[in-house]
């Protein structure tokens, strides 16, 4: 599913513009909005953040990261501000989502933003399920970030500390803030559905913090291990694999309707049913293969994937590129890469010269095939002859019969 990002701004609880991000699918309404909040001393343009909601707005979630007060594009100063003013960060967020496009059903909070969420969450009565990234079970966790800065923060009320090769200024109310913070009886208050990520060797926030939360909170709520994730989630692939678990498993607390297994192919056949989730979205499997076909919202479709001309298309268009690659090879030519670019309309057939039908109108394949490497004009000439005869060009150019049949 394509999808779309745009910038957006809002007020916090304090008056400060907020920047934040949005991203969603393309096309169609969302089956949900997410709020996304990021880590200490970090912004929304983080790896992992940035990944995992393009990742749930590909899944048909939007979501919408920002910047909290004082941090990244956001307005204000980051030694003014807290963890409770996060968490009213947070809530202006909710408040916007609510008012411009719709309150979001699912809060996503990736290490301290994991904490705030937990604390917000109560209080945005919309949600429906939170999720957790390596989340610390008590925001007190990060004082070890500055424990030699702590005694200038409380003889001097502030300090300069080094934070991931960044300084910010520490403020002794920001100390006496996490020290007030207790999550637990927030947890236990949930009344949403919790999902816990958390990876056994993250060497930022332990793993027993994953414990704690989980054991605090009540059912429904679930626990996955991120394995040998690191605590940003650096790699990409981890990115992912949050995003994409995380997306089947909100599906039950967002109304997603259950979808029962796509249909079923032989090897060589191919086998289509209608989704059950669109007017014309249908699954389609190719032996072991997946996919999705529907036609654009132009046509009164949702878009979720190509539509029959497009699949089409791209049939004639792999075998061409399949058919080039072997003769090349077989030739010993210098071929580097083949790109095949196709596009289908319907013309009058008095427009053209070389074809049997003259009355109405007939369909038409522009093909154009790019070929890269040291070739030489012979060729290249000689592969776009070859191009004519790959097997589904043929059967195009055949008299085809179908034969139909009820089950």
């Amino acid at each position: 599913m394509q999808t779309t990002s745009e910038k957006l701004t809002f007020p916090s609880a304090t008056g400060e513009m907020l920047a934040g991000r949005l991203e969603r699918p393309a096309a169609g309404k969302p089956e949900a909005y997410a709020l996304f909040a990021h880590c200490f001393t970090c912004t929304k343009d983080i790896f992992s953040a940035s990944r995992i909601a393009g990742a749930l707005a590909e899944a048909g979630i939007a979501v919408l990261r920002f910047d909290f007060t004082g941090l990244g594009h956001s307005e204000g100063e980051f030694a003014n501000t807290n963890f409770s003013s996060n968490v009213a960060d947070l809530l202006a967020a909710a408040d916007y989502l609510r008012q411009e496009r719709e309150a979001p059903k699912i809060l996503i909070g990736h290490s301290l933003g994991g904490a705030a969420i937990l604390s917000a969450a109560p209080r945005v009565p919309e949600a429906t399920a939170v999720v957790t990234i390596g989340a610390p079970a008590d925001p007190g966790h990060v004082q070890h970030l500055f424990q030699e800065a702590r005694p200038e923060i409380e003889a001097q009320g502030e300090a300069e500390v080094l934070l991931s090769g960044r300084t910010f200024r520490i403020k002794k109310q920001f100390l006496e803030d996490i020290e007030s913070q207790k999550l637990e009886s927030h947890i236990g208050n949930l009344r949403k559905a919790l999902l816990v990520f958390h990876a056994p060797h993250d060497q930022t926030v332990e793993i027993d913090n994953a414990r704690q939360i989980y054991m605090a909170a009540k059912h429904p709520k679930s626990f996955i291990s991120l394995d040998d994730a690191d605590h940003l989630l650096t790699n990409k692939a981890d990115g992912r694999y949050v995003a994409d678990v995380l997306a089947a498993w909100v599906g039950r607390y967002i109304g997603r309707p259950f979808e029962e297994p796509g249909p079923k192919a032989a090897a060589g056949s191919v086998a289509v049913r209608e989704a059950g989730s669109g007017r014309f979205t249908q699954d389609v499997a190719a032996g072991p293969h997946r996919l999705t076909a529907d036609e654009p919202e132009s046509y009164g479709g949702d878009d979720k994937g190509p539509g029959p001309y497009d699949l089409l298309l791209a049939g004639l268009g792999a075998c061409t590129s399949m058919t080039l690659r072997m003769y090349a090879e077989r030739k010993g030519w210098p071929l580097d890469q083949v790109q095949v670019d196709l596009r289908h309309d319907k013309i009058h057939a008095q427009d053209c010269a070389d074809c049997e039908t003259k009355a109405g109108k007939l369909d038409r394949i522009q093909r154009s095939i790019k070929l890269s490497g040291d070739l030489d004009a012979e060729q290249r000439d000689k592969l776009l002859e070859i191009a004519d005869k790959c097997p589904v060009h043929r059967t195009l150019h055949s008299e085809v019969l179908v034969e139909t049949k009820s089950d």
